[in-house]
């Protein structure tokens, strides 16, 4: 949370809870005259740099920037292993000191949608650590958004379920029965080791770890609800309220994957556009051709993660698994072993 956001000016005052109250019911009202009151205390406080005033409003995320940096650097120095920094305001160049989240979202299904957009663009700029608040932060999610949600964050490096005061609590067991999300979250730890080794292998190598279809298939540049994430997965989230069918375009062919909590079933699919049912337990996504996808067991936590007993998903031949012991500096690519089916 390193940036000034919080404020008890002329501009800003009223009971706490009626704003809250006010800001469920009329949620683009208050958006709107919640940053309109922002821009005017953005712009009625200074900084002292180098003996000269400076205006936040000109430097607010440069502000959240070096703050991100000088932790960074502080850390290096103190630390002889590896720590995790990611905050909420930053700047293009700061993805070298840390990653971010995507901000105080809203438990809405246009802001699950924004999350998609969010992704790619933010890797774009060099922030390959980030994610969105699984179920939204401001309002009130629901099991079927939150579930949905969920089946994206799998994807995704940071996967954190959070949400504001005054809210209903959204972990998990908040929604009765919780089979269907201990489907969704196991899935996360079986792919860890294709999501920590495609990670590591885009920040070694400058690379996207998730880019949009457009940059693999031209033709496929105006696809929004489709992602490419590392070399061999293309995820297809059902991101609409109430719906359990979605109509997916294949670039080419590929391996259609489900996984409904208990084991993945593979099916060939053709290229074209082609209908995928998936039920609020259940995550449908593909492997592109000749790729591979390595599966880990079924784990608890990520102290028991097993990079040495996989399964290999896909119709590829062979896949590059980066591996290191999470915890040293030594990331190289000298941590890349070859795996072949």
């Amino acid at each position: 949370m390193n940036e000034p956001a919080i404020f008890y000016s002329e501009y800003d005052k009223g009971p706490k809870k009626l704003k809250m109250f006010l800001g469920m019911v009329f949620p683009a009202q208050m958006e709107q005259k919640r940053n309109e009151n922002l821009l005017r205390d953005y712009k009625s406080f200074f900084h002292r740099v180098k003996g000269k005033r400076v205006r936040h409003y000109d430097v607010h995320n440069l502000f959240g920037a070096m703050m991100t940096r000088a932790s960074s650097e502080g850390l290096e120095k103190l630390l002889d292993h590896r720590f995790l920094l990611f905050s909420r305001s930053s700047y293009i160049g700061a993805g070298r000191y840390g990653g971010v989240w995507t901000g105080d979202n809203s438990s809405t299904w246009e802001h699950l949608m924004l999350n998609l957009r969010h992704m790619p663009s933010l890797n774009m700029c060099g922030f390959l650590y980030s994610g969105a608040d699984t179920g939204g932060f401001m309002g009130n999610t629901t099991r079927e958004l939150l579930l949905r949600w969920l089946a994206v964050s799998v994807f995704t490096p940071l996967m954190r379920n959070h949400c504001g005061k005054f809210l209903r609590q959204q972990e998990v067991y908040e929604f009765g029965d919780v089979e269907e999300f201990r489907n969704i979250i196991a899935l996360r730890y079986r792919l860890l080791p294709y999501l920590y080794s495609e990670y590591m292998k885009a920040a070694l190598t400058g690379d996207l770890y998730i880019r949009p279809m457009g940059f693999e298939y031209p033709e496929a540049k105006g696809i929004e609800d489709q992602l490419l994430v590392g070399g061999s997965i293309m995820m297809t989230p059902i991101v609409k309220e109430g719906r359990t069918r979605r109509w997916v375009y294949l670039p080419e062919d590929m391996t259609q994957v489900r996984w409904d909590g208990r084991e993945f079933t593979c099916t060939p699919a053709k290229k074209g556009k082609i209908e995928i049912e998936a039920g609020l337990g259940e995550v449908v996504f593909f492997i592109r051709k000749g790729c591979l996808v390595p599966v880990g067991k079924a784990i608890q936590s990520t102290a028991e993660a097993d990079f040495e007993n996989l399964t290999l998903l896909g119709d590829g031949e062979t896949y590059e698994l980066y591996a290191d012991d999470g915890l040293t500096r030594d990331c190289t690519m000298d941590n890349v072993r070859v795996l072949k089916r």
